[in-house]
């Protein structure tokens, strides 16, 4: 089976010193980056997603919820809209291949949401590359990370979470999500890292 790696969201705003920060968010960048680095053609291609705000309508609140509001973050062409600078290395040299762009004027937690800037969209692009598995990795477990593994599921993909390489908000909503994600038959492999 062909795999793909999608890399979810390791962008400034939600490390350690960004926007939205999640605890352990700048360490997931160093290990996905080693990750990549180390898979030696277990993927038959590596891509990441990146929120990229314009405007996303009620995304953006004074007073958020953390589930479908959350503060401003990630707005198109600002510096914490940019990749990690731990993670930046790897889709510069390439080992990346493509970047999914998702959320411009809505929230689209899900990768599968996302489009090349061209306009191709995630699930398109992969089946195109005959890729019919995916493991999915990035920030944050409970949110985009959950999203783009269900919706990766919903379109017919074998879909693994790896544990090691996510970082969760909370404890409990990272534990329902883990939840969520058994019960659609996600495989999840290593331990989830809260460090809220």
């Amino acid at each position: 089976m062909r795999r793909a790696l999608i890399v979810v969201d390791v962008q400034k705003d939600f490390c350690e010193g960004g926007d939205v920060p999640v605890k352990g968010g700048a360490d997931r960048a160093v290990a996905i980056a080693g990750l990549i680095r180390s898979s030696d053609g277990q993927y038959a291609h590596v891509v990441a997603t990146r929120d990229h705000h314009i405007d996303p309508g009620g995304h953006f609140s004074d007073d958020p919820d953390f589930d479908t509001s959350f503060p401003v973050h990630c707005v198109a062409g600002t510096e914490g809209a940019d990749f990690h600078p731990d993670f930046e290395p790897v889709v510069t040299s390439g080992d990346v291949h493509e970047v999914f762009f998702k959320g411009a004027h809505s929230a689209s937690k899900s990768g599968f949401e996302g489009a090349t800037e061209s306009g191709t969209p995630l699930g398109d692009w992969l089946r195109e590359r005959d890729v019919a598995g995916v493991d999915v990795v990035g920030i944050a477990t409970d949110h985009c990370v959950k999203a783009t593994a269900l919706d990766g599921v919903r379109a017919g993909f074998d879909v693994r979470v790896l544990l090691d390489y996510t970082a969760g908000v909370a404890a409990d909503t990272t534990g329902l999500a883990l939840d969520e994600l058994r019960a659609a038959g996600v495989e999840l492999t290593g331990r989830p890292v809260v460090l809220a």
